[in-house]
């Protein structure tokens, strides 16, 4: 699972070879705040504020919206929350610098950022979707994972009595095959995070980890 992550800056939006989004967002994301991702509109990528945590249409209270930050590819299909975006075909793009799992050593957990080691950005496969409740329009989204237990990187995090999971990296060249394609290919594209790529440090350790705007 992933709870909190930091969204791609917007002096490194470039590196996607994007025009930077026309709205602001906080430098860490957690449930519940918004954030950026990418759909596709008519074959071109555009930007969109989304909150965290998927609303889904038949939502009529907020506070009653809980855990919907990460969907199961298992399930996806089938649990309330998430059955209709991906009925819908709507996925998305959820652009990231870092992101945080828990790393248990000695038997106690703390946060650890996963980062890719050339410190460019990377694109999270997601769903997201769209609720009115008390009159008000709002757009959110849910990152997907997979099963990572025999996952040489992914399975050092989360309790050892869990399963571990991870998120689903799209690659540059699938970026648009993945807004553009349907659901019932969506499982080509679940693919495990690419070894090599990535490397992990200690929360604590990154106050002063900067991705370089490059």
């Amino acid at each position: 699972m992933c709870s909190n992550y930091l969204p791609i800056r917007k002096d490194r939006v470039h590196l996607l070879e994007l025009l930077e989004p026309t709205f602001d967002y906080k430098t860490h994301t957690y449930p519940n705040y918004d954030a950026p991702l990418l759909f596709s509109k008519e074959e071109q990528l555009e930007w969109r504020l989304a909150r965290f945590g998927l609303v889904a249409p038949w939502v009529k209270d907020l506070k009653k919206v809980h855990n919907t930050f990460n969907a199961r590819t298992e399930t996806v299909h089938e649990k309330p929350s998430f059955r209709n975006a991906w009925k819908k075909n709507q996925f998305c793009l959820i652009p990231a610098d870092v992101i945080f799992e828990p790393k248990y050593i000695n038997g106690k957990p703390a946060w650890w950022g996963i980062y890719r080691k050339d410190e460019m950005p990377f694109t999270i496969a997601g769903i997201y979707e769209y609720a009115v409740i008390n009159g008000q329009e709002i757009r959110s989204m849910s990152m997907l994972t997979i099963n990572s237990d025999q996952h040489p990187f992914m399975n050092q995090f989360h309790a050892p009595e869990d399963e571990k999971r991870s998120i689903i990296v799209i690659p540059k060249q699938l970026r648009k095959d993945w807004l553009q394609c349907n659901h019932e290919d969506a499982p080509d594209f679940f693919l495990d995070m690419p070894l090599g790529e990535f490397d992990a440090m200690p929360k604590s350790s990154m106050k002063d980890f900067r991705p370089n705007a490059l």
